[in-house]
């Protein structure tokens, strides 16, 4: 069965925020263990559709007072107003944060979430960040001294990002799932922080990779690896430097080795050959 990231929604909440981390947990593309993950939403009250501050209608797939620590892997809190100007309203939310705190069970805040945690006692000694060190000092929490002032920060069983930073946020939310390899993971980022299609193409040749490394914390049996023939081969780096020798004398464009890169994997994925 799937292991599962709850997603907290309620009205008004910030749908940008958390939309890189749910898009990139949902698609088992690049990911090391294709189709072990999955997203389901959280409501404050069953059967009730909330609206996002984009316009989005979201039917909660489970109420807050039904989520259980253990069957949840993560609990992702967006942003929201609402947590500023109406705190009370997320009274449900913060009480389930509190279950998953104490069973272990790691939990990543947002934008305005921080706030929620913060005058709830949870940022008082964990390292953090927000959207600001002002922004959490009319919490009345205890935590100045553990403020970084940095996108994102990923400490043990908490995640916290400031509203300007969503990738931030969702990269450090994929290093705790161990969702990609490193290479995979850098190139993910890079392409959405630059925009350019280099990375896209880097992303597909370090998915395909056979001997990706890991941190210890992240290593493990990689389901569905093909064990390749074994015997002298050149070294990944000398591999890679060979690839940019040939596109630079053949004048490649960041296009065409994305496009060549793409159906490469598609083609090992049918079994058929490379198209020209």
């Amino acid at each position: 069965m799937p292991a599962t990231v709850h997603v907290y929604v309620f009205d008004g909440y910030a749908d940008w925020e958390p939309a890189f981390a749910m898009a990139g947990i949902r698609d088992p593309q690049y990911q090391r263990q294709p189709g072990r993950w999955q997203v389901q939403t959280v409501g404050q009250r069953d059967g009730v559709a909330v609206r996002s501050k984009g316009g989005l209608a979201v039917l909660p797939d489970v109420a807050m007072d039904a989520l259980h620590a253990d069957d949840s892997a993560l609990l992702i809190l967006p942003g929201g107003d609402s947590w500023v100007d109406t705190p009370e309203l997320h009274r449900g939310a913060i009480d389930t944060a509190s279950h998953f705190f104490d069973a272990g069970v790691p939990v990543a805040a947002i934008c305005g979430a921080t706030a929620g945690l913060a005058r709830a006692g949870w940022l008082d000694d964990r390292p953090h960040t927000s959207n600001a060190a002002a922004y959490l000092k009319g919490t009345g929490y205890q935590g100045a001294a553990h403020y970084r002032d940095m996108p994102a920060v990923r400490g043990p069983g908490l995640i916290t990002a400031g509203g300007m930073a969503p990738l931030e946020f969702a990269r450090e939310i994929f290093i705790e799932l161990g969702l990609y390899d490193d290479e995979v993971l850098e190139a993910w980022y890079q392409l959405y922080k630059t925009g350019k299609s280099e990375h896209f193409a880097r992303m597909v040749r370090a998915a395909e990779e056979p001997a990706r490394q890991l941190p210890a914390t992240q290593r493990g049996p990689r389901p569905g690896k093909v064990t390749r023939p074994s015997g002298p081969g050149k070294p990944t780096a000398q591999r890679r430097a060979e690839r940019e020798e040939i596109d630079e004398a053949t004048g490649a464009t960041a296009s065409e080795t994305t496009r060549d890169a793409h159906v490469s994997v598609r083609s090992k994925r049918s079994g058929g050959a490379k198209a020209n």
